[in-house]
């Protein structure tokens, strides 16, 4: 008895897009959506794909499979995030896909790659991959980015320009003159934004603020931003996001430093654990189940072959007993 023959393999979208040298979207309008296309891409693509032998895959045969690569799966930040997007996407017929890519951008790349032929569709988390290797990959499979903008990418991101003018209007109301500001990864496209408003509304308000780092967003390196932070005799510290703020908390007490009393800390994010840490950090708060159910919401939209453009969800600032009136230092 011979071998068993293998099975012909089914051609897919991204097949006929590479054939025909045009975006995956492009092709999934063409074949779906029709009047969103010119004549001749539409008669290019559909020559395409009977030569390549395509045929659609009907929705009770499909592989209804989304992914999610966020950059650090620890993070408590990323929990309501991926709650809110795998509900989303279950009430759509989906599953979701979680991958961890540790804060590097060779390893989100090479998680893409190797899930591009078995998903229908990518979130990419606060992404960490330069701009062209973004639009490159969003042409070979359909893409969403949190908390990153790329030219022509759909995403999702919170604003950054409201809560960071809260944080200075707060500290400039408790008399803080001289802030620091703890940044995360230089690749962190949210650390840049962060950065620009806090810098915009401190200028704004008479307040002189520096920018200590780079240092990740980690409790360790928390504790290490702290002694920085302290040494640069501002007032307050703004930490990029929770980990590094709680990470600050621990080792300022560790040196018995009063936070309030001594100096001020704010953080980002909200993340579980923030209102009681000690003291409850003040920080700033956005919708994120929310932002994931957005997320899968453009992905969808992509995948169909629809516009979806940038959406920005707001924030807020949330005071607790982390931030206090500005000490005299020395």
């Amino acid at each position: 008895m011979g071998p068993a023959l293998a099975g012909p393999v089914a051609v897919t979208l991204q097949d006929v897009a590479r054939e025909a040298q045009v975006a995956i979207s492009t092709v999934s309008r063409a074949l779906s959506n029709p009047d969103r296309v010119s004549r001749a891409t539409r008669e290019h693509v559909a020559a395409v794909a009977r030569s390549l032998g395509y045929q659609a895959q009907r929705p009770a045969t499909r592989t209804q499979l989304l992914a999610m690569l966020v950059p650090d799966i620890t993070n408590p930040f990323n929990f309501d995030l991926i709650r809110g997007a795998e509900s989303q996407a279950r009430a759509a017929g989906y599953s979701l896909m979680v991958g961890d890519s540790q804060q590097d951008a060779g390893l989100e790349a090479l998680h893409a790659e190797r899930l591009r032929s078995s998903v229908q569709g990518l979130i990419l988390g606060a992404s960490r991959q330069p701009e062209p290797a973004l639009r490159q990959l969003a042409e070979r499979i359909p893409a969403v980015l949190f908390n990153r903008e790329s030219a022509g990418v759909a995403s999702v991101v919170l604003d950054a320009v409201a809560g960071s003018g809260q944080i200075i209007d707060h500290l400039a109301a408790l008399g803080h003159r001289f802030v620091a500001y703890l940044a995360g990864p230089r690749e962190a496209w949210s650390n840049d934004e962060r950065w620009r408003a806090l810098s915009l509304a401190a200028e704004a308000s008479g307040m002189e603020m520096v920018r200590l780092g780079p240092f990740l967003p980690t409790l360790e390196q928390g504790r290490v931003a702290a002694d920085v932070g302290w040494a640069s005799k501002a007032t307050a510290l703004i930490a990029f996001n929770d980990l590094l703020a709680i990470g600050a908390l621990q080792r300022l007490e560790r040196r018995g430093i009063e936070v309030p009393g001594a100096i001020s800390v704010v953080g980002y994010d909200d993340i579980f654990g923030a209102d009681f840490c000690h003291p409850p950090l003040t920080t700033v708060a956005g919708p994120i189940e929310e932002v994931g159910r957005r997320l899968v919401d453009q992905l969808l939209a992509v995948i169909a072959g629809r516009e979806a453009g940038q959406l920005s969800l707001g924030t807020q600032l949330l005071i607790r007993d982390s931030s206090g009136p500005a000490a005299e230092r020395a």
